[in-house]
């Protein structure tokens, strides 16, 4: 075997920074655990004997921390001062939770994924998939933290306004279902922007139902809504807007699914779909997000859908296949309403 030497140093070079990272995904979740990244936002330089004190936390342990985070950039050193810093743009994403780029929620998701290995091994001998509800409960809330602010961002200032004339019937009072709503973060967002619009939530998984309730009951949210039902069934009609955040891939039936929005959407209602941003062309999706959306789509999207008989659609199926699954469902108009580089918008009308 003819091995290039070059080639062969680059490779080892990416997998060093793949196992660095890897490595140190359980140290982003004990800097959010034990508080080191809320203690050193906006704090400027401080030693490991200063943060230690702060987060009361064993100052030997907590300098090795510091090490790993300057090593990998997410932490600046000071090799004079022998002090740490937390720049204000890496505080954005790991010490901020209401910051449009807080990345908490999938270290969260990558926990489930290393308790769920036994059962991905299963999943992939069988091919019987593996249903939502059958992972680690901190898929739930790590997925609901993960989405959070990238709702939190764009669905309100962004999506609802690139669809066509929806943006005003939401502020007069409209009925709107969101289906396969999680955590119920969207609907609430979508509720607390739009309060004399009504809101019904649904999703198949009874716990993060649970979830949503208690939390729209303690923030007083009087015009929403939730209740367990799948995307075939969700009860109602004469609904102005039907949203799927991030899900329609995951089912098992969304061309089923894609028929009962249409029974229960008026005639003059839209449909919007947000999916993950994806080229028709999976060769074009092959880069830094597509690797990140292919490895959610393995182990989690793809294995729903399979679970349930459905044609694994997975969270890089592009505008194309989606289009499909929409006019198949009875829908006859169908355009991408707006983009982001993660997701992408899809406005389907009667």
């Amino acid at each position: 075997m003819a091995v290039n030497e070059a080639r062969l140093h680059e490779f080892m070079g990416k997998a060093v920074v793949d196992l660095g990272a890897a490595m140190s995904v359980p140290l982003f979740i004990l800097g959010e655990r034990l508080g080191f990244y809320r203690a050193m936002a906006g704090a400027g330089p401080m030693s490991s004997a200063q943060l230690a004190e702060k987060a009361h936390t064993d100052e030997r342990c907590t300098r090795e921390w510091l090490m790993n985070q300057s090593a990998g950039g997410y932490v600046t050193y000071d090799a004079n001062s022998k002090t740490f810093t937390l720049p204000d743009e890496q505080g954005m994403a790991m010490a901020d939770e209401n910051s449009p780029v807080f990345l908490h929620g999938a270290y969260d998701i990558l926990q489930s994924l290393f308790q769920d290995l036994p059962k991905f091994e299963t999943m992939f001998r069988s091919g019987r998939g593996l249903g939502w509800g059958e992972h680690h409960a901190c898929l739930f809330s790590g997925t609901a933290r993960f989405f959070r602010p990238n709702y939190a961002g764009n669905i309100v200032a962004n999506w609802i306004p690139a669809l066509s004339g929806m943006n005003d019937r939401l502020k007069a009072g409209a009925k709107v279902a969101d289906v396969g709503c999680g955590y119920g973060y969207s609907t609430m967002l979508m509720a607390e922007a739009f309060p004399k619009s009504q809101f019904a939530g649904f999703d198949v998984h009874g716990p993060s139902i649970a979830a949503a309730e208690k939390m729209a009951a303690d923030a007083g949210l009087i015009n929403c809504r939730f209740s367990v039902a799948s995307a075939t069934n969700f009860e109602g009609g004469g609904y102005d807007m039907v949203a799927c955040f991030d899900c329609l891939h995951d089912m098992a039936d969304p061309v089923g699914a894609a028929r009962h929005v249409r029974q229960t959407l008026r005639s003059d209602g839209a449909w919007m779909i947000v999916e993950p941003f994806a080229n028709d062309a999976p060769e074009e999706n092959l880069n830094p997000v597509g690797r990140v959306f292919y490895a959610a789509s393995t182990l989690i999207c793809v294995p729903a859908s399979q679970s349930g008989n459905g044609p694994a659609l997975g969270a890089q199926a592009g505008e194309a296949r989606l289009g499909k699954v929409v006019r198949d469902g009875g829908f006859s108009r169908f355009r991408r309403a707006t983009q982001t580089p993660f997701n992408l918008v899809l406005e389907a009308c009667p």
